[in-house]
């Protein structure tokens, strides 16, 4: 009897000790940069959420918080309005002297790494895992969109074997204006080369489009990324802002391609490795489907 009550005693301080360290975790988040706040959702902690900035579009149910403005122009007295306990965001979250003032407010800031690969990844998903309390669930996860990027290797690396890499240009634009090349050391670089594309932008970070940068390069695909137009709408709105464009071997044989702009915010989100399947597939039409 004396053993049984000494376990119950241990089983009630342990459960004590579990609803303690649950209570100092923070409960009332702000998330700016789509990609992680898609991550906190994924990993259970999207009740927790109690505004988002504008590049948080999923999932769907996202567009209902309160919003903070753009990630990089964000105000204090906006996000200090909804009384959050922590603010995440990535290293483009600014500015520095707003960030500063939230801090002063007494609310813990995160900035987490948007460079685009995996090992980068896994330490964001661990850090928010710890900070929500879903260490397990953020492991599982990772692993999971590990095995997902191999399959995605494996199945460009079989799809080379009987096909050329197509030379691609990512233009990432505004309702058809002056679009920006993507280049070298974006998420949008690693997202072409994942899927089998040759980037042929050989610049690093996001170049303002020109004529002398098209020149030679004739793109057999173009990947569209417009962020307030989409469909035909965006290709139509492209295609006559830029009239050059219509010359490239790409847009003769009709290889023009759309992918969502949120998908190159803060770092890589959970929905890439289904974007990568989709956007190889175009890459590569003739390759065995998977």
């Amino acid at each position: 009897m004396r053993l049984s009550t000494r376990v119950a005693a241990l089983c009630v301080a342990l459960l004590a000790s579990h609803q303690g360290l649950a209570a100092e975790l923070p409960q009332r988040w702000v998330s700016a940069g789509g990609a992680l706040s898609e991550w906190v959702s994924a990993l259970g902690g999207e009740a927790k959420l109690v505004g988002v900035d504008t590049t948080s579009q999923h999932p769907e149910s996202l567009k209902a918080l309160p919003s903070i403005g753009y990630q990089r122009a964000l105000s204090a007295e906006g996000i200090l309005s909804l009384r959050p306990q922590i603010l995440v965001g990535t290293e483009e979250m600014g500015p520095p002297p707003v960030l500063a003032q939230i801090r002063s407010a007494g609310v813990q800031v995160e900035l987490f790494s948007a460079q685009p690969d995996l090992p980068t990844l896994q330490k964001n998903l661990q850090h928010l895992g710890t900070l929500l309390g879903a260490e397990d669930r953020a492991g599982a996860l990772y692993a999971t969109y590990q095995q997902q990027i191999e399959q995605q290797k494996a199945w460009v690396a079989q799809a080379q074997t009987a096909h050329k890499a197509p030379g691609v240009l990512l233009l990432l634009g505004h309702a058809g204006g002056k679009p920006m090349i993507a280049g070298k050391g974006t998420a949008a670089d690693w997202l072409l080369e994942q899927a089998g594309g040759h980037n042929l932008a050989t610049h690093s970070g996001y170049k303002p489009f020109s004529l002398e940068s098209l020149a030679g390069l004739s793109p057999e695909v173009l990947v569209i990324s417009d962020r307030a137009l989409t469909g035909e709408a965006a290709r139509a709105a492209l295609f006559k802002e830029n009239p050059i464009l219509s010359a490239t071997p790409a847009a003769k044989a009709g290889r023009v391609f759309e992918l969502d702009p949120t998908l190159l915010v803060g770092g890589l989100g959970p929905r890439l490795p289904a974007s990568l399947v989709k956007l190889s597939a175009s890459f590569y039409p003739d390759a065995t489907a998977r």
